[in-house]
């Protein structure tokens, strides 16, 4: 059969092939690609989404003449997915389209593979935003990519809110202008907000058949329990129920088929595997560690063993969320809080993976308050509230990369990319300034870097834009993309070998000799050289668990919300008092109780309509504790607004210590410095402003503006092509590049204050780090709902874990567990 041929057997021929029968959800993707439609697919994890998509485009596509380049590019959001999703999309071709190719392009693909490729392209390529990215800066990008005609993104929720995802709005956009009849389909299955979702996803194209959002509607099975703690408390703080999970957790895993064990933080995954192989040491090399920061060769090897079934468990973070099918996994544990209803259900899906079978999640608890968090995730996920993703807005480096990439392939006429790019959702209000603005930019270096030639990237020739530049072309080819990240050091073996990859933060703060723990191993730091920490296998059994940046995650809106109400349905049976009362709360809430009573004993419970305040004196000073439930993002900026409100009304200022957690704040003043004693007096003391103005007015002024925006200024100076990380072989320093970014920044506050880049950080810190529109919402709340103030004798059970947090990094161990001991000590007696 020639290339182009007509296909063998239709899609529902090749499922009775094999003694299926296809979903409705299915015939209906079926029929939309047959008319050349575009679409959003949302279906449960494991419920054949691949197929309805993939099936479609080969029906309608495989007899197609003849294209130069490939004919779909299917997105994955991670490369480590791509021999995974390469496998699954190769299994219909002989019978469907048997001269059709499916291969790999990412990061990852040698350059034989790359040299192979270019002599003959596949019909279908699997790729991730930045390779495609990559590839539209190709002088023939247009002959290459011009007879594209599906685009697929996979996972589309992992790619949606953030820059990457406005990175491929943006290629997506570029395609489309190349040929108008291009077909976009996106899968997901932990999505909000779907006709959003699907505007984003369509919105580039040109002239298209009105696009379909397909709900898979199909019944399968999903368990969601918790592994209750035998002692659970009266009192409960961060990670204080961990070392009693440990036995339970080696129960479940035993009497299971092979086991994911979730956790949230890669500090968290390197914890959980040395407590699993002290408690069970024959477990040796049946239970693995998987996380982001381990040797592409390690996590291969263990996700190999994890679909041969040869693994009895495996510790991992988010790094096995997605995408990869592992059939024998069969239980599913997630060691903490979830944080978000998306989250629970996609790791949910990791077991059962497939038509027909039972998913199970079981949460494991590290504090007793997260007995209520997991009843909360289960009657959100059974009542469909998941988060909602949004396209980040206008993010000017992306933009700027962006002209770059398409300068340099082929080059552009100014008027013509102005309105391919307002076709994107992430840039649909881009002003005609905003644009001349970025091209002034890449073409000038802007208002303060026009003397400098190495800024002057994208020239005029005969009116259009191009890259003229061999060194240009190459830096920006080698900085493309959006993942931004502080430089990671290898760790390798002084003996040869490599481990991964660490921060380079981390390693700074060790001297030679220290021992730690990384890649499921304890090591001996001896050096670092050339980017490079070389260790050797440590002599003694523990060491300093390694600590990435930014690994805590904030509770969601969704989940925040539920597990108030479920509070109010507590204090509701508490009221009542009765046994049936009691019986009929979930398992969860039955093991909480001690708990949760003590709060009604020695405060109240915070419900829906009312704002708990707990006012506390102790040797420390005056204690104020308030519970908003809105995240840890958003009471970190709230705490600061609040402290900063207080210190303006001192006469001579104050200082103020604060806490922060998913729940509430603590905000600790001097001994001499009292609450108000008046319920609306102490709320008018605290509550800023909330016109969103002044909003941001306040919070640049109470973090003293420099330090974020800084920071963030650092991440967009990378993105959009001002600084690197150098070249192969010489790449650059973490302090280097905080050190060309930061030369930057004072620059452009001088000489070019309406930089559009400045900008730019300043949203970011209130949109990102600190979730300014749910702070905005909290304070509206805070505002709404009347206060209730309770003037403690002793710690609460609620206001204990914010003690605790406060002091964790300003004590000893041994000095936190006696004050501890104490606090308890004091609410145990006011009990009785």
């Amino acid at each position: 059969m020639a290339l182009g041929a007509q296909a063998n057997v239709s899609a529902r021929a090749w499922f009775e092939q094999r003694g299926w029968e296809p979903h409705a959800f299915q015939q209906e993707v079926w029929d939309a690609c047959a008319q050349g439609r575009s679409g959003l697919l949302h279906a449960t994890t494991g419920s054949g989404k691949t197929y309805a998509v993939w099936l479609g485009l080969l029906q309608q596509l495989a007899h197609e003449p003849v294209a130069p380049g490939p004919r779909v590019l299917w997105i994955t959001p991670m490369r480590a997915l791509a021999a995974d999703t390469v496998r699954a999309l190769q299994e219909p071709l002989q019978a469907m389209a048997p001269n059709w190719r499916v291969e790999p392009r990412t990061g990852d693909t040698t350059s034989t593979e790359r040299a192979r490729q270019e002599r003959r392209w596949p019909q279908t390529l699997v790729t991730t935003p930045e390779t495609l990215s990559l590839l539209l800066t190709r002088e023939d990008a247009a002959t290459l990519l011009g007879g594209a005609q599906a685009v697929v993104v996979d996972e589309w929720h992992e790619l949606l809110g953030s820059k990457r995802g406005v990175q491929l709005q943006l290629a997506v956009a570029r395609l489309a202008n190349w040929n108008p009849a291009l077909m976009v389909w996106g899968l997901s299955a932990t999505l909000g907000n779907l006709e959003e979702s699907l505007h984003t996803l369509v919105a580039p194209l040109q002239k298209a058949p009105e696009a379909m959002l397909v709900r898979g509607r199909v019944d399968k099975s999903l368990v969601i329990d918790t592994l209750l703690p035998e002692q659970p408390g009266r009192f409960s703080w961060g990670g204080h129920l961990g070392a009693q999970m440990l036995q339970p957790v080696v129960r479940e895993i035993e009497s299971s088929g092979t086991t994911l064990v979730f956790t949230n933080t890669r500090s968290q995954a390197e914890i959980w595997y040395q407590m699993i192989l002290q408690e069970r040491p024959d477990w040796a090399g049946l239970v693995a560690l998987h996380h982001g920061s381990l040797d592409p060769e390690v996590r291969q090897w263990v996700e190999a063993g994890l679909k041969a079934g040869q693994l009895k468990a495996v510790v991992a973070t988010s790094s096995l969320d997605l995408g990869v099918d592992f059939l024998p996994v069969e239980r599913v544990l997630q060691v903490g809080s979830p944080k978000g209803v998306a989250r629970l259900l996609q790791r949910a899906g990791r077991s059962g993976h497939a038509p027909g079978r039972t998913s199970r999640i079981t949460v494991v608890p590290t504090n007793t308050l997260e007995l209520v968090e997991a009843v909360a995730a289960r009657r959100a996920a059974q009542a469909g509230r998941v988060e909602s993703r949004s396209s980040p807005h206008q993010p000017m480096d992306v933009l700027v990369q962006h002209l770059v990439t398409v300068a340099s392939g082929g080059g552009f006429e100014p008027q013509a990319l102005y309105a391919e790019v307002k076709r994107t959702a992430a840039y649909a209000g881009l002003t005609p300034e905003g644009f001349d603005w970025a091209l002034a930019f890449v073409e000038r270096g802007g208002q303060s870097l026009g003397a400098y030639p190495e800024y002057h990237r994208v020239q005029r020739v005969e009116g259009r834009c191009v890259v003229t530049d061999r060194g240009v072309a190459r830096r920006h080819r080698l900085g493309v993309g959006t993942i931004v990240s502080d430089a990671g050091l290898q760790v390798k073996w002084v003996s040869g070998g490599k481990l991964g990859t660490i921060e380079e933060g981390f390693i700074a703060r060790l001297s030679p000799g220290d021992h730690f723990v990384f890649a499921g191993r304890v090591l001996e730091y001896v050096r670092t050289r050339e980017m490079t920490a070389y260790v050797r296998k440590a002599s003694k059994a523990k060491g300093v668990v390694s600590v990435w940046a930014g690994s805590k995650m904030p509770l969601s809106t969704e989940l925040a919300d539920a597990t108030l109400a479920v509070l109010g349905d507590a204090q509701a049976a508490g009221l009542e008092s009765t046994s049936g009362s009691m019986r009929r709360m979930e398992p969860e809430l039955q093991a909480a109780w001690p708990m949760l009573s003590t709060q009604m004993t020695l405060s109240t419970l915070p419900v829906p309509g009312m704002v708990l305040v707990e006012v506390l004196k102790s040797r420390e000073g005056q204690h104020l504790f308030v519970y908003p439930f809105a995240g840890r993002l958003v009471h970190t900026g709230l705490a600061q607004l609040m402290a900063w409100r207080l210190a303006q009304e001192q006469p001579n200022g104050a200082s103020f210590s604060l806490s922060v957690n998913d729940l509430g704040l603590e905000i600790l003043s001097p001994a001499s410095l009292a609450w108000p004693s008046d319920v609306a007096a102490l709320r008018e003391s605290v509550l800023p402003v909330t016109e969103p103005r002044d909003l941001l007015r306040d919070i640049l002024e109470s973090l003293k503006a420099g330090q974020l925006p800084q920071r963030r200024f650092r991440e967009i100076a990378r993105v959009s092509g001002l600084v690197s990380g150098g070249l192969p072989g010489a790449r650059k320093t973490t302090r280097q590049i905080q050190a060309s970014s930061g030369l930057f920044y004072e620059v452009f506050r001088k000489y070019d204050e309406g930089n559009q880049l400045l900008l730019q950080a300043e949203q970011e810190v209130l949109s990102q780090e600190l979730d300014a529109q749910r702070l905005q919402s909290a304070l509206l709340r805070l505002r709404e709902w009347p206060w209730i103030r309770v003037d403690l004798k002793s710690p609460s059970p609620f206001c204990l874990p914010l003690m605790v947090e406060r002091l964790r990094e300003q004590l000893s161990t041994e000095q936190l567990t006696a004050r501890i001991e104490r606090w308890v000590a004091q609410s145990q007696s006011s009990l009785s």
